[in-house]
């Protein structure tokens, strides 16, 4: 009994520190100063992976809506807390910020 309890507590804990797949979303930006604002949010027991390529995608796709022609990523990433619990984050939003560029 004990030995089938320990196996599913290990396969319960591997497979919710497996690496997800994260899609990028619009969450914010400025049509006056050219920039997008793509975020993914993750829990606590997950490992994310994000597609960069989808994300460059993404924010020169709401560039040329604004008419400029494409992105480009500036800065880093931000990472903060949006599930805080006492022992410490349940969920993280992970925020990185895109400038538009080439008038069209």
């Amino acid at each position: 009994m004990k030995k089938a309890l320990m196996v599913s507590l290990v396969a319960l804990f591997a497979t919710g520190c497996m690496s997800t797949q994260k899609d990028w979303s619009a969450t914010g930006g400025s049509k006056s100063d050219g920039t997008v604002k793509l975020s993914y949010q993750y829990g606590l027991f997950e490992s994310p992976t994000v597609n960069e390529e989808q994300a460059i995608r993404l924010a020169s796709k709401r560039c040329q809506a604004w008419g400029y022609s494409s992105a480009e990523a500036f800065g880093g990433i931000t990472k903060n807390c949006n599930s805080p619990s006492a022992n410490g984050c349940n969920s993280w939003l992970v925020t990185k910020e895109y400038q538009c560029t080439g008038q069209q």
